[in-house]
């Protein structure tokens, strides 16, 4: 059985929907779908079985699942980088992965879990995922902490080669419509763009970026099951990699992107970032991609305005919009 944590939601569905692109049915669906509109990602997948995460937590704890596991894919976890409640992170982005990963090394079961690129903090130690520098970084926020403490546990328990920890720089895609104001800009101005026909995009705040020209790596979905799948099926590949293009491009070039995949004129407004944003804003990310790359990983990233075409009018555009 395969158990996919966070597996209604953005990555965790997307990873679903590759397994059964594989022909992989046999999954257990860890997540907590409260309110949300999440339980809509499950829809067109299929699995054998669902779990909210205190239940599947209290099963690992005692030993008692009743089901023998081939592998554990951790996407689960808050990731809301405005979250503010530092207790509930601790517990529920890494002592629950602790946990996991734990378990799953006692049982010889392989580990995938979710870090971030929140992790590298403003980018000014660079983005290497040299797991010698992992203590170095300073991330901005409490959900990039979360993630990097488990990062450092698994350095210190000496046990980051049994499994992978993978650093996701900007993801967008199918299935994330339920994140509210954690979606991708992709989405965002889709929806923007076909209301108003223009787009919003922050100010610069920095003298060495124009208005729209800050930078970041962002990284199509599909791309990322993929990453994720060939690691699945090596387990003996393991360590903390960045997942990312390797290629950093502009808001103006995402921007540019979706108005192309919409066939419509560019018509781009540049407002004032809030306050409380710009100590912490990230003006610039790119993910160094040679360690992944030298396990022989053969995926190869979708250029970003491939990506935004097949995204806007494979889903955004159409009524059915999930994987």
């Amino acid at each position: 059985m395969h158990i996919v944590t966070g597996g209604a939601g953005f990555i965790g569905s997307a990873f679903v929907w590759k397994l059964n692109g594989m022909g992989i049915t046999d999954i257990v669906v860890v997540d907590e779908l409260g309110t949300s509109e999440s339980w809509k990602n499950l829809v067109g997948l299929r699995y054998a079985d669902y779990l909210h995460k205190d239940a599947f937590l209290d099963l690992v704890l005692h030993d008692e699942l009743p089901f023998d596991v081939d592998s554990v894919t951790h996407m689960g976890a808050c990731s809301a980088t405005t979250e503010l409640d530092a207790d509930y992170l601790m517990e529920n982005n890494y002592r629950y992965s602790v946990t996991l990963a734990a378990w799953c090394l006692e049982h010889d079961v392989r580990f995938i879990n979710a870090s971030s690129a929140a992790t590298y903090g403003d980018g000014s130690r660079g983005f290497s995922d040299d797991e010698a520098r992992l203590g170095e970084l300073r991330p901005l926020n409490m959900y990039g902490y979360s993630k990097q403490l488990f990062d450092l546990w698994a350095r210190r328990e000496g046990v980051l080669g049994s499994l992978a920890s993978l650093k996701f720089f900007n993801v967008f895609g199918p299935n994330e419509y339920h994140k509210g104001d954690m979606m991708s800009v992709v989405c965002k101005a889709h929806t923007q763009i076909g209301q108003t026909g223009r787009l919003k995009l922050f100010k610069s705040y920095h003298p060495d970026y124009p208005d729209g020209g800050q930078m970041r790596d962002f990284v199509y979905v599909k791309d990322c099951v993929d990453v994720m799948w060939w690691l699945l099926q090596h387990p003996e590949v393991g360590g903390v990699f960045n997942v990312g293009t390797g290629q950093a491009r502009t808001w103006n070039d995402l921007a540019r992107s979706v108005f192309a995949a919409m066939n419509l004129p560019e018509n781009i407004d540049y407002i004032d970032m809030p306050e409380q944003l710009r100590g912490k804003y990230q003006y610039f990310t790119q993910a160094e991609m040679a360690k992944l790359a030298a396990t022989g990983c053969p995926v190869r990233f979708t250029s970003l305005e491939d990506a935004v075409k097949d995204y806007v009018q494979g889903y955004l555009a159409r009524e059915e919009r999930y994987l």
